[in-house]
């Protein structure tokens, strides 16, 4: 099979936003390596997270066995899943405040933050995420999710892939199919990446004064 090189082929904002298509057929040869999928999936996390607790998980559906696995939780997007280099299983950690130390005390030792400024941080917010319903938390891991995804698709355009988020599957299933605890980590969607076998097809988008208002 072919592997890429990992290297960004653009750094054209613009282009990569522009030409951004959901593919939904893919070149079945090409395979998208580990260390280029770690450098793609580490872009999308410089996504901006509530008090940067960095709720997303991903799940990166590659081998036969997970996709024949996924296969019939995603019947409506069986394209995607038989040809794309990969499917990336976005979730969020409802349990997401148990990085707090790891993600502040980095900050912390590299100098990026005081540690009074971490410790009122902590007292600021630890009695919310200790009291917060699951309903609550799940809104914002929800929405944490979503931007993360958005920039993983834009990454991957960046490093010449393409991809298409999907919302048409099991998700009451799928973390459990996985053997993720279904209490804890809750679908966002799921994303198809790969080199893409077709253009796709460009799309209408509503003009600035339907979906903007200015006061």
């Amino acid at each position: 099979m072919a592997t890429k090189t990992t290297a960004p082929v653009t750094n054209d904002f613009y282009k990569i936003v522009t030409e951004r298509r959901s593919i939904k057929s893919y070149d079945k040869n090409v395979k998208i390596s580990r260390e280029e999928m770690e450098e793609i999936l580490t872009l999308a996390t410089r996504a901006p997270s509530s008090v940067n607790m960095q709720p997303w998980r991903f799940l990166v559906i590659e081998s036969p066995e997970a996709k024949a696995k996924l296969a019939p939780l995603a019947r409506f997007n069986q394209t995607q899943v038989e040809t794309s280099s990969a499917v990336i299983a976005v979730f969020g950690d409802l349990n997401n405040f148990e990085k707090f130390e790891e993600i502040y005390g980095a900050a912390v030792d590299k100098g990026l933050m005081p540690l009074e400024v971490k410790e009122q941080i902590h007292a600021s917010f630890s009695g919310y995420y200790e009291t917060a319903s699951r309903e609550e938390m799940k809104d914002v891991v929800l929405v944490d999710g979503g931007l993360v995804s958005m920039q993983l698709m834009l990454a991957a355009r960046a490093y010449g892939y393409d991809t298409n988020p999907m919302g048409g599957y099991e998700k009451d299933q799928i973390a459990e199919a996985f053997g993720l605890d279904k209490e804890r980590y809750i679908p966002v969607m799921l994303i198809s990446i790969g080199k893409a076998a077709d253009n796709g097809h460009p799309s209408v988008r509503l003009p600035i004064d339907q979906v903007a208002q200015w006061k």
